[in-house]
């Protein structure tokens, strides 16, 4: 495939399904006709697929009143058939800025060359596009770098993305984050991307279409969780993208691909104390934790991923947000792509200096067990960067070396 931008009847050729209908594997339309509005209802939607949940709740989520009719979670894409020795596909573009052509022309020449959308009848689906909008606006300062140049997804990815969907028949677009700050969409450029797509900004934080959380059930065997409460909009959809930020973080090592599904959880239901603005109840109590990466790991196989891409374009280096006293901003010009957020994961860690098997107490997971080594195990991904194929830039030649988050 030729490095040159792709027109867009090139796109949407590649994008586009055969006249069979939904062909990504074990995946099934969501409820079709109009999308839901997102406006909040004392009625759960009414939904024509089988219920996938329960309405019991647990002690957790006691105080929400459940939907009455939830359609199930999409189970996991199988990868892009790839020739052997490989086993999936990511690409690697090299981006200087967040210039909208620049953006477009990279993600359009990753999806070509990974096939990361090869199978995925886009026509008329709803898509949920997950950034990672961490912490809260009251971080900002103008002594800072912008929040998005420095430890949130850019929506300058997330809007190019859209657009690319919307240009290849998707009906509907939501941007959606489990918000500790309700004004995070605006204040970060969030309402101003939508506009463009008519995308419709969801706080996961939330349950709004619905009258309270659905009980997602995590397949046998959950590691942590038998199950979670979530927005019940998040197993309407057809496609759903991880957009995360290439950053370090303090417990994981690493918060890329996989860890950004902590956000679809509302912190209301998993925070161990009422002033708690995080997910408190995620964490391990010792100080080198078990429990969180395990977490992310039932996370990810109860809501699968089936694009994931990196924005590691301006970032920030020794911890997740300005939390973290050392965090700094760093340039290096990077964003991957792939189907398998695993193997986007690990070659993305790889590009930052790190070894994606390295065991848990050893850099970059120095206070917890390696996630992206159990999300292997566990079957969601391809973890090996032998059995990876790099299209577009090269690791070796392209690393730029973060430094750890203490």
């Amino acid at each position: 495939m030729s490095s040159h931008h792709l027109s867009r009847r090139q796109f949407l050729k590649i994008a586009a399904l055969s006249a069979s209908g939904w062909l990504l594997a074990g995946c099934r339309p969501g409820l079709g006709g109009a999308p839901a509005t997102l406006a909040a209802t004392t009625a759960a939607p009414i939904s024509t697929h089988t219920p996938a949940f329960t309405a019991s709740a647990t002690a957790a989520a006691s105080a929400a009143s459940l939907p009455t009719s939830t359609p199930a979670l999409l189970p996991s894409a199988s990868p892009t058939a790839v020739t052997p020795p490989f086993k999936t596909a990511v690409g690697i573009q090299r981006l200087v800025d967040y210039n909208p052509v620049g953006l477009r022309r990279a993600l359009e020449q990753m999806l070509a060359d990974t096939g990361a959308l090869q199978g995925v009848n886009l026509r008329q689906a709803r898509v949920g596009i997950k950034p990672n909008l961490t912490g809260g606006t009251w971080w900002d300062s103008a002594e800072k770098p912008p929040a998005t140049e420095l430890f949130v997804t850019h929506p300058a990815v997330v809007q190019a993305l859209a657009e690319l969907l919307i240009d290849a028949g998707a009906s509907q677009i939501y941007f959606m984050d489990g918000l500790g700050d309700p004004t995070s969409f605006a204040s970060w450029g969030y309402s101003r991307a939508a506009q463009s797509t008519n995308a419709k900004m969801v706080d996961l934080c939330l349950p709004a279409p619905y009258s309270g959380f659905a009980r997602a059930v995590v397949p046998p065997e959950g590691q942590v969780y038998d199950r979670f409460y979530l927005n019940g909009l998040l197993n309407e959809l057809d496609l759903f993208v991880s957009v995360a930020k290439m950053k370090c973080h303090t417990t994981t090592g690493v918060t890329l691909s996989l860890k950004n599904l902590f956000g679809i959880a509302p912190i209301s239901v998993y925070r161990l104390r009422e002033s708690d603005n995080h997910r408190s109840a995620f964490h391990g109590s010792s100080k080198y934790d078990t429990r969180v990466p395990r977490v992310i790991v039932d996370l990810n196989r109860t809501r699968p991923i089936h694009l994931a891409i990196v924005d590691g374009i301006i970032t920030a280096e020794a911890g997740a947000g300005p939390w973290d006293s050392g965090l700094t901003q760093v340039k290096p010009g990077l964003i991957t792509l792939g189907r398998d957020p695993v193997a986007v994961d690990c070659v993305s860690a790889a590009l930052m200096g790190f070894d994606p098997a390295a065991p848990g107490g050893s850099a970059p997971f120095l206070h917890a067990d390696n996630h992206l080594s159990l999300a292997e195990q566990a079957g969601v991904g391809v973890g090996n960067l032998a059995d990876i194929k790099v299209y577009g830039e090269k690791i070796a030649i392209s690393r730029f070396l973060f430094k750890p988050a203490p």
